[in-house]
């Protein structure tokens, strides 16, 4: 292939970059925007399950759809309505748009991000597909480290708007840089729809989706409600809070070096062991809530292990997608995003119902779920093997 500007790759990822401050930036601004728009924290946490709800709804089906539509085109599609949708939200005073304009994006979202991976591995020699889709996915740690805390910096320091600006430069100036650089991509390599569907037919890849399913809820259920829960039962102000969200995304990136690691020395006792993680994560953070220094201390750990749940939940749902792995990433990006909106809508009934220090529970419940179907499916398939042993 024609040798490509090596700056492309870099504006494929921050496109994903984009796409995750759009998503995730929210979560540190909700205290501005229940005030903005005099709502409650469940009502504002909404701006978060709607978007997750739309990408677990649309992402396999549109994935299917765009397969042999040119890869340019949707990619410069996605960044656009990402570009337009931050600066809506930076200029409507009313609750409805804004939530209408968390629709748009999130369709565009799982076909963005698979487009994009496929994309670098195609326009770099062969030997260098694997470094340049890394690269790619590095947007995601880079958008919880950098876009997510900066969005709750800009809020803080300057204006709600500001913040929502922040993002729609950022998807700007991928979108000028895809344009610029990626040569027409038409897609010649279409797989049938059938034979990406019929990956569907295996039990043991439905098991895999709901502890993934599961995780996601657990993961999000609280992290969600991060600065709330902070501010509201840990007494930090917002400028510490966004130094926080920025520490957090930072221990991300050592984290998902050393769940990789982890996986590969063995991917069933690192699954086991994630749920669990995270269990004794949100016990601590429930009894020790309302103390300053050791939750500034969890964080770091909070952090890290929350990183694994991305590559820990990306790998136990592909290894029972091999026949079609771009379809099993779709349904990966989807169903996570599904547990993520159960995930958000159980916090948001936890903290009206219960109060914000009991929002805690509700993440454990979930990693428990995850955790007995995780232990299900590997007995299943340890009875599997054993009966094809005896036969």
């Amino acid at each position: 292939m024609k040798t490509v500007n090596p700056l492309l790759i870099i504006m494929l990822a921050l496109g994903v970059f984009g796409i995750i401050t759009t998503e995730m930036g929210i979560v540190g601004v909700l205290p501005q925007i229940t005030q903005k728009f005099n709502i409650t924290t469940s009502q504002a946490g909404l701006l978060v399950s709607i978007f997750a709800l739309i990408v677990a709804i649309s992402g396999p089906f549109l994935t299917l759809l765009a397969s042999g539509i040119n890869r340019k085109v949707i990619l410069l599609t996605s960044v656009f309505m990402f570009t337009i949708s931050n600066i809506m939200y930076a200029c409507t005073t009313k609750f409805d748009i804004m939530l209408a304009f968390r629709i748009l994006p999130a369709i565009f979202h799982p076909v963005f991000f698979s487009i994009a991976l496929v994309t670098a591995a195609k326009i770099v020699p062969p030997e260098k597909s694997n470094q340049a889709v890394t690269k790619v996915f590095a947007g995601i740690t880079f958008g919880f480290a950098f876009g997510v805390p900066l969005t709750s910096y800009f809020a803080e320091k300057f204006s709600l708007e500001t913040a929502f600006l922040f993002g729609a430069v950022v998807n700007a100036i991928a979108f000028v840089g895809i344009l610029l650089w990626l040569p027409s991509m038409p897609n010649e390599e279409k797989m049938s729809y059938g034979k990406q569907l019929g990956i569907l037919r295996k039990p043991g890849l439905w098991l895999n989706i709901a502890a993934v399913m599961f995780i996601f809820a657990a993961m999000f259920s609280v992290y969600s409600y991060f600065a709330e829960y902070f501010g509201q039962l840990t007494h930090m102000n917002g400028s510490l809070i966004s130094v926080m969200l920025m520490a957090f995304g930072l221990v991300m990136i050592f984290g998902n070096f050393l769940f990789g690691g982890f996986l590969r020395k063995s991917i069933t006792k690192t699954v086991i062991m994630f749920p669990l993680l995270y269990i004794v994560i949100y016990l601590f953070a429930y009894y020790l809530g309302s103390y300053l220094i050791p939750m500034i201390l969890m964080v770091f750990i909070w952090g890290i292990v929350h990183s694994g749940g991305l590559i820990v939940s990306q790998t136990w749902l592909t290894t029972e997608a091999n026949e079609a792995p771009e379809f099993g990433n779709s349904l990966f990006v989807s169903f996570s995003n599904l547990g993520i909106t159960i995930g958000v809508s159980i916090g948001g009934w936890f903290i009206s119902h219960l109060g914000i220090h009991q929002l805690m529970w509700s993440g454990i419940v979930f990693a428990l779920l995850a955790f007995f179907l995780i232990m299900i499916k590997i007995k299943i398939s340890s009875s599997n093997v054993e009966g094809v042993n005896v036969a």
